[in-house]
């Protein structure tokens, strides 16, 4: 069998490419692309990275990963002698007989099973058409309502002289409201303030709070407000005087007299494995974990802070989301393996900033 070394050092020489340029093409460390040619496994950190780096390297030389990864397994196995015992053991003649009845007794129950499936399994009806839906309408009667909206219903607002009326249009990439001053757009997790009287005021906010892309039957949940503050700082913020050694500030994303929520946005460059993990939300504890593959993307809506773990720093695009603002994000260098809270922090001027705190 082909040796997986070889196989890729051949076809990276037969291109003209150093290790250095393909460093620099696929964001994998040289040492990592010199191991894999030389099938020393013992630098990489566990034998996910293994699988993701060589899956990345073959794709970038033309190479079908389908067929690297026997080649490692074989590998894999010949590192790992059978003992002795096991070879020189004999089998046991009983062994086959006992294979061929179990054999024999699985094709018999397997053709039961298949004849009592076609004779007496009941045929699937078809399910009735869903039945139309009567759009709602609410009254904000308190200073804020919070519940799912579904296209078509609508809810009215009140001041002292007028009524105003709002209603949810639809669902698509983002939440479209038709209000009084005309129609509004909002993604998930952002919020709108909406100056119903045209005085100049905000008199009303606007939440999306929760939605599925593209699918109306799954509703909207929507937070209206009345008479809200200009900002409400998070409960769950740290002061940066309290934190840790080894846990300071590298990057300060943004300041403001109060936290607000903020979307993380990221655009996977390559091969990576992600995770992440909501920070002082009850209502969204536990750790998210995935292996995304080039061109996949993912949102992830937060009010206070997010926990990630990143394989490959540079095999992510990173951008930071909140109050109109567009923000890159930057966490490591090539094949770098990241660790960090990205959390909102109060210091002693009682401001609030957005931060990435370096995690050991």
């Amino acid at each position: 069998m082909e040796s997986l070394g070889n196989k890729l050092k051949m076809v990276r020489e037969e291109k003209g490419l150093s290790y250095e340029f393909v460093s620099r093409e696929t964001n994998i460390s040289s040492r990592y692309l010199e191991a894999l040619e030389r099938e020393d496994f013992s630098p990489f950190p566990a034998e996910s990275y293994v699988l993701g780096f060589l899956r990345n390297y073959g794709e970038y030389l033309g190479l079908n990963p389908e067929e690297l990864l026997p080649l490692y397994r074989s590998i894999k196995l010949r590192e790992q002698p059978v003992p002795v015992e096991e070879l020189l053991r004999k089998p046991f003649p009983i062994l086959k007989i006992v294979i061929g009845f179990a054999a024999v007794l699985i094709v018999l129950l397997l053709a039961v099973g298949v004849f009592f499936f076609v004779n007496y399994f009941p045929r699937k009806t078809e399910s009735p058409p869903p039945v139309a839906r009567t759009p709602s309408e609410y009254i904000l009667s308190t200073d804020f309502l919070e519940r799912r909206f579904y296209p078509g219903d609508s809810i009215l607002v009140s001041d002292e002289a007028n009524s105003y009326k709002l209603e949810l249009s639809g669902i698509s990439d983002a939440i479209t409201i038709t209000t009084p001053g005309g129609p509004v757009m909002l993604d998930l997790g952002q919020e709108v303030i909406i100056d119903l009287n045209n005085d100049g005021f905000g008199a009303l906010r606007i939440i999306a709070a929760d939605f599925v892309k593209n699918d109306n039957q799954a509703g909207a949940l929507l937070r209206f407000e009345q008479d809200f503050p200009p900002q409400t700082a998070a409960s769950d913020v740290i002061p940066i005087g309290a934190l840790s050694p080894g846990r300071e500030a590298d990057i300060v994303i943004l300041s403001a007299t109060g936290a607000f929520p903020f979307i993380l946005q990221t655009v996977f460059q390559g091969y990576c494995l992600f995770r992440y993990e909501i920070l002082f939300e009850r209502d969204r504890q536990g750790r998210n974990e995935q292996y995304y593959q080039r061109s996949e993307e993912l949102s992830i809506p937060a009010q206070n802070g997010i926990r990630l773990g990143i394989s490959n720093a540079q095999a992510v695009r990173l951008q930071v989301v909140g109050q109109g603002r567009t923000i890159p994000l930057e966490v490591g260098g090539p094949g770098e393996v990241v660790a960090a809270d990205l959390r909102w922090v109060r210091d002693d001027e009682d401001r609030y900033r957005l931060v990435l705190l370096r995690l050991e």
